[in-house]
């Protein structure tokens, strides 16, 4: 049990974690739903205007850094709720073994609004990720019909 008093200072380093794990989580969800507009945009009107510039390098580019960016939100808020579902249930736990189960409730209660707040995020850069990678594909293929 002494060893453990060692490690004293990583878990109040890890516990400082979860506020920022949160607010980073809140910026992916604005994030989510700011590339689902311009998803929109692209799909309405941005995808017609790449193809009448014909230029299917700068299409190429473009495609992969809009791709690129959903591809991140896909796969990096998951991990931050996940991680943001863990650092809270430490305590929480301990808690319960100290006889407050309200803290226990309260940690929960945490872990799964961060875990929430990841999912949504996650599925909507998968979501807008995939759509984007076939308007793209079938743009391309156009352009090169055309040429």
């Amino acid at each position: 049990m002494d060893w453990m008093i060692h490690f004293d200072w990583l878990h109040h380093l890890i516990a400082r974690l979860l506020p920022l794990a949160l607010a980073v989580l809140l910026l992916a969800c604005a994030a989510a739903l700011i590339e689902a507009g311009l998803a929109l945009g692209e799909r309405w009107r941005g995808l017609r205007l790449l193809e009448l510039g014909g230029d299917a390098d700068r299409v190429e580019r473009l495609a992969r850094r809009r791709i690129e960016r959903c591809d991140l939100l896909a796969r990096v808020p998951p991990m931050l709720g996940l991680m943001a579902t863990i650092i809270p249930l430490g305590p929480g736990l301990a808690a319960l073994g100290q006889g407050d189960p309200a803290k226990l409730a309260a940690a929960v209660t945490v872990a799964f609004d961060a875990t929430v707040l990841g999912l949504i995020a996650g599925i909507a850069g998968l979501w807008i990720g995939r759509l984007r990678r076939r308007w793209y594909e079938e743009l391309l293929e156009r352009m090169d019909a055309a040429a």
